[in-house]
C-alpha cells in the first residue's frame, strides 16, 4: 500500500510541475495579448466594425481564462493528491508525515500549495503563484529523493498527537511564510521586470503583509506546542538545541517585521527584504540539521 501511496507524491509532482509550465504561459502572454486587443480597437474607430472588435477582445480573453484555469486546476489537483497520500501514510504509520526529512519535505509542499491556493483564488496574482509553485516542486522532488522507508519512531517522537499537532501548524505556518516570500520577491523586481504586467506595488505589499500575519501567530502555536512536547519527551520546555533556536530566530524576524509594519507603518523594500529574510530563516530550521545536528536531527 506504501508503495503505491507514493505514486500519488510522483503524480503531485508532476501536476505541480504542470502548474509551473502553465502559470508561466500564463504571465507571459498576458502583455501580447492586451498588445493585440489595443491594436484592434484603434482599427475599429476609423472604419473597422465594432463587432470584430468585440470578438477579438473574448479570443484573447477566453484563452488566458483557460490558462488560468488550468493553473487553478493543477494547485487543486495537487492538494488533493499530497492530502491523499499525507492520509495513506498515517493509516499505515499511525503518526503525522512530520517524523523525517522525506516525510516533512512532502508535508511542506503540501502546507505551500494549499496557502498559495487560498492566496490564488482570491488575488489571482499569477506571478506570486509562479514563484510558490517553483517553491513547491522543489520540495517534492527534493523529497522524492530522499529514503521514503518508515522506520520505528524514536522514544522522543512517540506521541502522536503532540507530532501531529505540533508539525502541522509549523508547514502552514512555512506555507504562508512562502506566499509572503513570493509578494516581497516579486516586489523587488518589480522595477526591473518590463516583458509581462505586474500587479501595482500596493498590492504586492498589502499580500506579503497579509501572509505574515497569518504566519507568526501559527508560529507561535508552533513553538508552544514544541515547548510543552519538549518537556514530555526530554525534561524541559527548552534547551537551545539548533532546530529550537532557528525556529526561534524565525519567530522575532516575522514578530519584528509586524512591529515595524504597525508601529513604524515600515512598507516597501525595507518591508520586502525582512520578507525575505524570514524565509530564509525558514529554510535554514528545516536545512539546518544535515550540518548543525542536535535533538532534532531525524528531521
Amino acid at each position: 500500500m506504501l508503495e503505491m501511496a507514493e505514486y500519488l507524491v510522483t503524480a503531485a509532482t508532476v501536476i505541480t510541475l504542470f502548474g509551473v509550465v502553465s502559470c508561466f504561459a500564463l504571465v507571459t502572454r498576458k502583455r501580447g495579448a492586451a498588445v493585440e486587443t489595443r491594436s484592434r480597437a484603434l482599427v475599429s474607430v476609423g472604419d473597422g466594425p465594432a463587432e470584430t472588435v468585440e470578438a477579438t477582445t473574448e479570443a484573447k480573453s477566453g484563452r488566458r481564462s483557460s490558462l488560468g484555469w488550468w493553473v487553478a486546476a493543477f494547485q487543486i489537483a495537487a492538494v488533493v493528491l499530497l492530502t491523499a497520500y499525507i492520509v495513506v501514510r498515517m493509516t499505515y504509520t499511525g503518526h503525522g508525515p512530520f517524523s523525517n526529512q522525506h516525510e516533512f519535505a512532502i508535508a511542506f509542499a503540501w502546507g505551500v500549495l494549499l496557502v498559495n491556493l487560498f492566496f490564488d483564488l482570491r488575488y489571482r496574482i499569477r506571478l506570486i503563484t509562479l514563484i510558490v509553485l517553483l517553491v513547491a516542486g522543489g520540495m517534492l522532488v527534493y523529497g522524492m529523493s530522499l529514503d521514503t522507508s518508515v522506520k520505528p519512531l524514536i522514544p522522543a517522537l512517540q506521541n502522536s498527537l503532540m507530532l501531529t499537532l505540533h508539525v502541522s501548524f509549523a508547514v502552514v505556518a512555512y506555507g504562508a511564510a512562502c506566499v509572503s516570500f513570493g509578494a516581497a520577491v516579486l516586489y523587488l523586481l518589480h522595477p526591473v521586470i518590463k516583458r509581462v504586467k505586474l500587479p501595482r506595488l500596493e498590492v504586492l505589499d498589502d499580500i506579503g503583509y497579509r501572509a505574515a500575519v497569518m504566519t507568526f501567530p501559527l508560529l507561535t502555536i508552533m513553538i508552544v506546542l514544541g515547548s510543552v512536547w519538549a518537556n514530555t519527551a526530554w525534561g524541559r520546555y527548552w534547551g537551545w538545541d539548533p532546530k529550537e533556536t532557528a525556529a526561534l530566530v524565525t519567530w522575532l524576524v516575522y514578530g519584528a517585521f509586524l512591529h515595524v509594519r504597525v508601529v513604524r507603518d515600515w512598507r516597501g523594500r525595507k518591508a520586502a527584504w525582512m520578507l525575505v529574510i524570514g524565509f530564509a530563516t525558514v529554510l535554514f530550521a528545516y536545512f539546518g540539521n544535515h550540518f548543525l545536528g542536535g535533538l532534532h536531527s531525524y528531521a
